[in-house]
């Protein structure tokens, strides 16, 4: 599996601003450190926020992008919206704008044509490891 390998897979608008919001979001009120953005696939902190800085446009704009970053992104966007801990979690509504219904209604929409497309890349054990620059 070539992990980058542009996928174009057709996103509702919707999906698309879920997606950039759940990158965005990192910046506001969640707490990503070296050790949690490693976990996502990133090489570090420095890592996620430059690549973020990539990938919001291009999401924004509807292209292609890389099974790994298909997998980042949307790993990214489960966390920050269901962790308290790390993420925006009870804050995201008041940030972001979408209530948790509208989010999950969305994000399971998002997981199944990620899923179909073949768009997101994991190990046999479903792991990010073989993510890693």
């Amino acid at each position: 599996m070539d992990l980058a390998e542009p996928i174009a897979v057709e996103l509702t608008a919707d999906e698309r601003r879920l997606l950039t919001a759940g990158l965005i979001e990192w910046g506001g009120p969640a707490r990503c450190t070296d050790a949690f953005a490693t976990a996502m696939g990133f090489a570090d902190i420095e890592d996620f926020f430059l690549q973020s800085k990539r990938l919001v446009p291009a999401l924004r704009k509807g292209e292609p992008l890389s099974r790994r970053d298909w997998t980042r992104a949307l790993l990214a966007t489960e966390v920050v919206f269901a962790s308290d801990v790390v993420g925006s979690g009870s804050d995201w509504q008041a940030t972001v704008g979408w209530s948790d219904e509208v989010t999950i209604h969305t994000l399971r929409e998002l997981q199944r044509k990620l899923r179909r497309a073949h768009a997101l890349a994991l190990d046999a054990d479903g792991r990010l490891s073989e993510l890693g620059d």
